[in-house]
């Protein structure tokens, strides 16, 4: 399998068991380590940088899992999914945000007519999914940056304030005329899901996946500071403003995820429905200076450029997270690595092995 992949193969080998596998939806690197998240889990995976196969570019194995149940306390049960969708590595800790989703069940082929219209009408949320955490890492004794409750310079782990129903931010969004009425759809019908995340000091930025409204895809700038066991959300100026909106133009397509590169903001775009389609990659240049300078409530961008279309298929791989390759990996160019969901069989190596891609940036300019 090595020999057959092309040159930009970047294999992730996982473990049978393994919380996080072919669902993969946000990753970030700890210098030679690389954190994974999966939509169907309520867990992260830690994986170890190996010599590479054949002409394949990373390989990443020797898996690690971590429950969020050991390093928070959870509003639901310890094994029901967050959705994790979202991650960032920054300043000593590893940010996660879930989709904070609504789900609708899917209607099953041996099952009735009638019985599938029941599936289809039932709408759930489950508890973890309005989920936005920071979790230290620290260094163990040989050196392997590990996920902790609370680390020994008094770092801890803490999640926004809410519960299994709502948090903080859900709270703000409920009358709020653009984003409130999406609450109460689910994610995959056009309704409110996060998918990305972006850290800035403490300025977040979450990118939604859904709702995009007539063609311009949102993306909601917070900040967040520590208060007592929780995060709380902080003003973001003088002005107590809690929450800023900036709607995006991607051509009718949601943001999947995000990722800052030095001033620039690369937004990981695709389908907001359950639907197969273009999925690339949009650049905000000055984005970190642009946002820091802003004080409007609401802006608009209708002119970002495109930098390149990924590959997808017919219900598989479907990007889902991107993520800048530290320098000091020594490649030779700038890149990210681009991870899938729904994998087909050329993205596969066995049970326990999967494939994303490298791509180094003077690559995507052409």
């Amino acid at each position: 399998m090595p020999n057959s992949r092309i040159g930009n193969a970047v294999r992730l080998e996982f473990s049978p068991g393994s919380l996080v596998h072919t669902n993969l939806s946000g990753a970030a690197f700890s210098g030679d380590w690389l954190w994974v998240a999966g939509d169907e889990a309520c867990g992260i995976g830690r994986l170890r940088r190996l010599d590479p196969l054949g002409t394949e570019a990373l390989r990443y194995g020797d898996p690690s899992n971590v429950s969020l149940a050991d390093l928070l306390d959870l509003p639901g049960d310890p094994d029901e999914e967050a959705d994790l969708e979202g991650m960032a590595v920054v300043d000593g800790y590893l940010w996660v945000v879930g989709s904070h989703g609504l789900k609708r069940k899917n209607p099953k082929a041996h099952r009735s007519h009638a019985d599938n219209a029941k599936r289809l009408a039932k709408v759930t949320l489950d508890a973890n999914r309005r989920m936005l955490a920071r979790l230290p890492i620290e260094p163990d004794r040989h050196g392997v940056p590990c996920l902790v409750r609370e680390a020994s310079d008094g770092r801890r782990a803490q999640k926004l304030a809410g519960d299994a129903r709502s948090n903080e931010l859900t709270a703000l969004l409920d009358d709020d005329p653009h984003f409130g009425p999406y609450l109460n759809l689910p994610g995959k019908d056009n309704g409110f899901d996060i998918e990305g995340l972006a850290v800035d000091g403490k300025r977040l930025l979450l990118g939604l996946r859904g709702p995009v409204l007539r063609g311009w895809a949102a993306l909601l700038e917070i900040a967040v500071e520590a208060h007592g066991e929780d995060l709380r959300l902080a003003p973001l100026d003088d002005s107590n403003t809690l929450i800023r909106k900036h709607f995006l133009q991607l051509e009718g397509l949601g943001i999947r995820d995000l990722h800052f590169s030095g001033d620039d903001l690369h937004l990981l775009a695709g389908p907001t429905m359950v639907l197969d389609g273009d999925i690339r990659v949009f650049r905000w240049a000055n984005a970190r200076s642009v946002l820091a300078e802003n004080r409007e409530p609401v802006r608009f961008e209708a002119a970002l450029p495109q930098r390149l279309s990924l590959p997808h298929g017919r219900g598989i791989n479907r990007a889902e997270a991107i993520c800048e390759v530290p320098r000091e990996l020594g490649l030779p160019a700038p890149g990210w690595i681009v991870l899938y969901d729904s994998p087909d069989s050329a993205r596969k190596d066995g049970e326990c092995t999967v494939f994303g891609d490298l791509l180094l940036r003077r690559a995507a300019r052409r």
